[in-house]
């Protein structure tokens, strides 16, 4: 006969830390996930962020109601919210912060990502869509004469770096010797870079872009980066073993982005991760010959796969939705 204290020896499973701290977060899942309202703004927040009055127009609701079901599931770590200006945005917590409710948090989402929408929200889901397209027409329109700066109306360092630098700095590396950044531009980065890791090494085919980075770097006393002119085909890269690799807002200007990911994965150690940021596809076609863009943003779908070939797998994918329409993808994959 079992009793209570051979019973829970007969328990394979470790003794969790902080059992009500446990207890109470899996309460809150499972409360956030009871609910057909919620279980939709989670799968209409699959891989996009939306302002708390989009998602007011795609649930047909009054923000304050609204507003309560956001508060829940944020409590639950189901979704983490941004600020932009005065305006909140919305999106999928991809990073867990419980290890032990990760598969279940896993499942949900899996799960979630499989319903398919009523008619009407994805009919208003169509609209909003359609109606950031013609946002971003009348932003240009109306800037069409400010060329030196399009670039930056497109996405600015600013409107992803914190992200960016939250992921890194949550990031599963194994280690953090030595970090590998393709096309630091300034070198705005690089100062995030230069603290966290022993080495840094920046690689950039522009020659003004890459003094620019050295000066940058060196004004604020920062030497443990090294700067290589060149592509990722550069025979310092053969040699070059990384914890980490970050490529900001580099692969729509590249002609093979593909090749990009497989030449920087072939440098990474056990456990090392590849950070990559990079807009999301779109159809402004006039940013190919002012801003230099061989590609007019990617699928998410396609960037994974492109990263599947090269034998790496996702950790974490958020999304940044701009006001000019446009939208930013930052993505965390890890080696196989």
């Amino acid at each position: 006969m079992l009793t209570p204290s051979t019973a829970l020896k007969a328990d394979d499973s470790p003794p969790l830390a902080n059992p009500e701290a446990h207890i109470a977060a899996l309460t809150s899942l499972c409360k956030a996930s009871a609910d057909t309202l919620r279980l939709l703004v989670l799968r209409v927040l699959r891989k996009d962020s939306f302002a708390v009055s989009e998602l007011c127009a795609i649930f047909d609701m009054r923000q304050p109601a609204l507003s309560h079901h956001l508060k829940v599931l944020a409590n639950a770590g189901l979704v983490a919210a941004r600020r932009e200006g005065n305006t909140f945005f919305y999106r999928r917590a991809e990073l867990r912060q419980s290890t032990e409710l990760e598969p279940l948090q896993d499942a949900l989402f899996d799960t979630v990502d499989r319903m398919e929408l009523p008619v009407d929200i994805a009919c208003r889901l169509h609209s909003l869509h359609a109606q950031r397209e013609e946002n971003s027409r009348n932003f240009f329109r109306d800037n069409a004469g400010k060329f030196q700066q399009q670039q930056d109306l497109i996405a600015s360092y600013e409107q992803y770096a914190d992200v960016v630098a939250s992921m890194l700095r949550d990031a599963p590396v194994s280690a953090r010797t030595t970090v590998l950044e393709v096309g630091p531009g300034d070198g705005s980065f690089l100062l995030e870079l230069s603290p966290q890791f022993e080495r840094v090494v920046a690689l950039d085919s522009a020659p003004g872009m890459l003094e620019q980075a050295r000066h940058k770097t060196a004004a604020l006393g920062l030497h443990n980066i090294e700067f290589v002119d060149g592509d990722t085909q550069h025979p310092r890269l053969a040699e070059l073993r990384t914890d980490c690799v970050v490529i900001n807002m580099v692969l729509h200007h590249t002609p093979h982005p593909g090749e990009v990911l497989q030449d920087i994965a072939r440098t990474l150690n056990p456990g090392g991760v590849v950070l990559v940021t990079d807009l999301c596809n779109h159809d402004q076609g006039w940013a190919r010959e002012n801003c230099g863009d061989l590609w007019l943003g990617f699928d998410p779908q396609e960037l994974a796969q492109w990263a599947d070939a090269a034998g790496l797998h996702t950790i974490a994918s958020e999304y940044l939705a701009q006001r000019n329409g446009f939208q930013i993808q930052v993505r965390l994959f890890g080696r196989n």
